[in-house]
């Protein structure tokens, strides 16, 4: 298969559709993430069906100060990497072709959620970002557009857009890709050096090591609901052998047997389990300790939300929650994030 490369609106307008379009939107730079979300744009499109990637620095979503100028530009490597993980043609319009009339008068609001987190570091950023995506949805016309789970708060809000908007197309999330010893991929982490590299492993252990706490959490509960007698509950966590376990065993019997509450308008009723801040507690530990590294992480928030909206959740939340993470090292700054799940989905009631 050869990629074409285009460069004009009217030149994809012109190639003849077949099958589904599958778009898959980048600002260069492509590494083995971008190569994963290709090649599962090709299962989806299908033979018959046709991947389109785009390349575009938008320069909407960099602020005062940020790297629109450092941002690095690679299409020729871009073009290899998406025509071997299976790309038809590779859209990579010039500023004047996005932006004809020069920058837009009329731009999407990304709302209050725009302005929580990587919002509140970078005011703005989610109002261009969504201002682009939906400039390259109308400009490539795809039946189904695909965006990495590592830009969690993006992915939330491209997805609110158009549901909101009612866009006709399909916005499916795809895993995040890491490298063997946990960093997550990103155009960013060329910049690092091999001290400050090392460092940046912090973002990653501190999520993992959330999520370990997490999953120690979820099988004392597990545990405890086996014991008939609610006085016996703490006895028998601590006599599981573990010291988590023993530390835990006060707090997990008082928060059982579980209450039932209603979280984010469902109809149905979920049994809530969590102790979301044993999880911040995990994490924030790893990032403490990095704080004294040399060089030093300097961390802009961790924060465990809800991704219906990125607001933080309470203790007795139930559901799907995003434990995130953004911080700087050096003059680089990172961000990462993995899903969790608290409580179980209980019976209606």
């Amino acid at each position: 298969m050869t990629t074409t490369l285009l460069r004009t609106a009217d030149e994809l307008h012109a190639r003849v559709r077949r099958g589904r379009r599958a778009v898959v939107m980048t600002m260069g730079a492509l590494h083995e993430g971008h190569a994963t979300l290709i090649r599962t744009a090709r299962e989806i499109a299908g033979p018959e069906g046709e991947v389109v990637v785009t390349v575009f620095v938008n320069p909407l979503q960099f602020g005062e100060g940020e790297d629109l100028d450092r941002y690095p530009r690679t299409l020729d490597a871009d073009i290899k990497i998406a025509e071997e993980a299976g790309a038809d043609a590779v859209f990579a319009p010039s500023v004047d072709e996005v932006y004809p009339g020069g920058e837009p008068q009329v731009r999407v609001s990304a709302g209050p959620m725009g302005e929580r987190l990587e919002g509140a570091t970078r005011p703005g950023h989610f109002d261009g970002m969504l201002t682009v995506v939906a400039k390259l949805l109308h400009l490539t016309r795809p039946d189904v557009a695909l965006y990495g789970q590592k830009d969690a708060q993006q992915l939330a809000l491209i997805r609110r857009m158009v549901r909101d908007l009612n866009f006709g197309v399909e916005i499916v999330g795809v895993p995040t890709v890491r490298e063997d010893d946990g960093l997550a991929l990103s155009s960013r982490n060329r910049y690092l050096s091999a001290k400050e590299r090392r460092t940046a492993l912090a973002l990653s252990q501190a999520l993992f090591a959330g999520r370990d706490r997490h999953a120690a959490q979820e099988a004392l509960r597990a545990r405890a609901r086996e014991v008939p007698a609610t006085h016996a509950r703490a006895e028998a966590l601590s006599a599981i052998g573990e010291s988590r376990a023993a530390a835990d065993a006060h707090a997990v019997a008082k928060s059982l047997p579980a209450t039932t509450t209603t979280h984010g308008g469902d109809a149905g009723r979920r049994t809530s389990y969590g102790a979301p801040s044993a999880v911040r507690a995990a994490a924030r530990l790893v990032l403490d300790e990095a704080a004294r590294l040399d060089p030093p992480i300097a961390l802009d928030y961790l924060a465990l939300v809800d991704p219906s909206d990125f607001t933080e959740i309470d203790e007795d939340f139930a559901g799907e929650a995003v434990l995130a993470v953004a911080a700087r090292v050096g003059t680089t700054r990172l961000i990462d994030n993995i899903p969790l799940t608290f409580g179980t989905l209980g019976a209606a009631s």
